[in-house]
């Protein structure tokens, strides 16, 4: 990767990084009164629209220099969520009529995310007491 690739990579980061913690600020201090769940949706629900115009545009043959996709898909959208990615991901194996495939990626997807969390929170909490004690 060359150095330009990885500019535009941490650059794009940084840029979505910022715009996600904005989000935040924002919904927490909103009408929602909380900034968790309905920050995180708002995030997820518009990177993933972004990464559908990007991934759509490129497959109709716009053409994108190679910066400027990594900076909004890698960096950019990589940031704000990488719900975008897992939503690219699931698109493209319903694109190829892989459904069984998709629902699989979507199912395993989730509940894995999940049990992973729980088991690891379980062993956060665990460790923790234990060097508490």
């Amino acid at each position: 990767m060359t150095g330009i690739m990885l500019i535009a990579v941490a650059t794009g980061g940084a840029c979505g990084a910022l715009v996600r913690y904005g989000v935040m600020l924002v919904m927490g201090a909103g009408i929602f009164g909380f900034a968790g769940p309905m920050a995180t949706l708002t995030v997820n629900v518009c990177g993933s629209a972004l990464m559908g115009l990007v991934a759509g545009g490129l497959s109709a043959g716009v053409m994108m220099p190679e910066p400027l996709r990594l900076f909004i898909a890698v960096g950019f959208l990589g940031a704000l969520t990488t719900f975008s990615t897992f939503a690219l991901d699931a698109g493209v194996l319903l694109q190829r009529q892989s459904n069984m495939a998709a629902l699989a990626y979507i199912a395993l997807s989730v509940a894995l995310s999940l049990l992973a969390f729980a088991a690891a929170h379980m062993l956060a909490n665990i460790v923790l007491d234990r060097g508490a004690s």
